[in-house]
């Protein structure tokens, strides 16, 4: 188990087959649990969703789903607990996106996000993952990268994603702390630059949450900052 991992790739080359742990990346890790974040924003730091907004269904104003907005609504809903929002999922089967922001990744390179987890499966294949896309392809297709919280698999993983897939990269792993916030900080911009091999584009095209299947997790508040 990692808690409070903050993850970049540093000078990494990829294996084309299967998972692989790649001994370029940068990884530090630091104890602290989530603390509380304003909803305010300022230039250095710029909240991209707080999940204050619900519809009547419960489900995240200006969010859709992968494939079906309908289904989502019954495994997506928005929490509240001690004065704090979150997105709770439950046993989902698809991604639910936004792409209501306004973000520039290169003057804000750093995604920050919450999340927790209160019950995994042991076979779990994944617990949660968050998928920021910084661009599109010539298709109009969002290119994203999926940040993983694995429940077996060691952090620094990797997974290329080919043609159309989302590149993988773990990130927290272990079925622990159960009820508890923790945090993760990444800087995304470099993450894509190392990935693509080229800038994203001016702004973000938006981004996705992914709960694993028979896993229950919230998702916190996420915000970008200014190195």
């Amino acid at each position: 188990m990692r808690l409070g991992v903050y993850h970049r790739l540093l000078n990494f080359r990829w294996i084309p087959l299967g998972w692989c742990c790649v001994v370029g990346f940068g990884i530090f890790i630091h104890a602290g649990m989530a603390q509380h974040v304003s909803a305010q924003s300022d230039a250095e730091s710029i909240v991209l969703e707080d999940f204050a907004d619900a519809d009547e269904n419960n489900f995240p104003k200006n969010w859709d789903a992968q494939r079906s907005k309908a289904t989502a609504q019954e495994t997506y809903a928005i929490g509240q607990n001690d004065g704090e929002t979150f997105l709770s999922a439950k046993n989902a089967s698809q991604r639910v996106y936004t792409k209501s922001i306004s973000w520039d990744p290169r003057t804000h390179p750093i995604l920050t996000w919450r999340w927790r987890i209160h019950s995994v499966p042991e076979d779990a294949e994944f617990i949660a993952a968050v998928y920021p896309s910084l661009d599109t392809d010539l298709m109009f297709i969002p290119v994203n990268t999926k940040y993983v919280w694995s429940l077996d698999k060691p952090v620094g993983s990797i997974k290329e994603g080919g043609m159309f897939g989302s590149t993988e990269i773990v990130i927290r792993t272990g079925g622990e702390p159960k009820g508890e916030w923790v945090e993760e900080r990444i800087n995304v911009y470099e993450d894509f630059k190392k990935i693509h091999d080229h800038e994203p584009a001016p702004k973000a095209w938006g981004i996705s949450l992914l709960g694993g299947p028979g896993v229950e997790v919230d998702f916190g508040s996420l915000r970008v900052h200014a190195e």
